[in-house]
């Protein structure tokens, strides 16, 4: 994989942002070079979590090796502490991510523009972001997957004995009443999604030992009482890269099969 670290302007947030970006390298040619699929590489966008950066995910495991075993290319996104929210007291990152993020990705590397091969996840708050961005952008994902994320966000008060998130909260969603509300609450938008023909796929996982652990129970219990199929994968795990390591592995060949699997080698 070719890893490539990028700087640019960003319209809508109105400021220099960064991203990390993994191009697939190992389809070669018969020229001796390498092959970029005509409609361009199947594209992962990772979000990282509350305490991280877009850098996480190559400090603190190899995601780059992981994503190039499924010749999918992935786009790491600053996010900030956001929640992936147009925030009320910030920046607008959900409509960066959902829009700006994309279409400037695709412009400047070579990225199928196909919504069947475009896909998003992430862990923790980047896990409620990628479920809240593809469940409210359904035609635009096929697949997205939460590596144990606070999937019930109305549930954040529950977490100030072990994280003091009040701040946090008010700058991004302003009163924590608004957390019931259709923008930010995955039961809704997974209701108002799940009967259509069109959306996204979805993958979720969290550690026993999680404190996010009653969340992701909950919500898959509501994806099945509405009839919104998922994959669920639970098991003994904390909130760490100790679980995640192995969980985005198993996400990236869940994804893999969701595009038909291994880009093969053109000429």
């Amino acid at each position: 994989m070719a890893f490539i670290q990028c700087s640019y302007y960003s319209e809508i947030l109105g400021f220099t942002t960064n991203i990390n970006v993994c191009l697939p390298q190992d389809l070669p040619n018969k020229r001796g070079g390498y092959a970029v699929p005509p409609d361009g590489f199947p594209t992962l966008y990772l979000l990282h979590g509350l305490g991280d950066d877009h850098t996480i995910w190559s400090r603190k495991c190899a995601i780059d090796r992981y994503a190039a075993t499924h010749g999918i290319a992935v786009v790491m996104p600053f996010g900030a502490r956001s929640f992936y929210a147009d925030m009320v007291y910030g920046s607008p990152y959900y409509s960066y991510i959902s829009k700006e993020l994309i279409n400037t990705c695709e412009t400047f590397f070579p990225l199928s523009k196909d919504p069947a091969k475009r896909f998003i996840g992430g862990l923790s708050m980047g896990g409620y972001g990628a479920f809240k961005i593809a469940l409210s952008n359904p035609d635009q994902f096929k697949a997205a997957f939460s590596l144990s994320g606070p999937l019930d966000i109305a549930r954040i008060p529950d977490y100030q004995h072990l994280l003091d998130l009040s701040y946090d909260v008010k700058l991004a969603f302003g009163d924590i009443s608004t957390l019931e509300e259709r923008p930010h609450n995955l039961f809704k938008l997974a209701e108002e999604t799940s009967g259509l023909d069109t959306k996204p796929s979805l993958y979720m996982c969290c550690g026993t030992e999680d404190f996010l652990y009653p969340d992701n129970e909950s919500f898959k219990k509501h994806l099945d009482k509405i009839g919104y199929d998922a994959v669920y994968h639970k098991g003994s795990g904390g909130h760490d890269f100790s679980y995640w390591d192995n969980e985005v592995q198993l996400a990236l060949e869940w994804l893999s099969k969701q595009q038909g699997g291994k880009i093969n080698e053109s000429n």
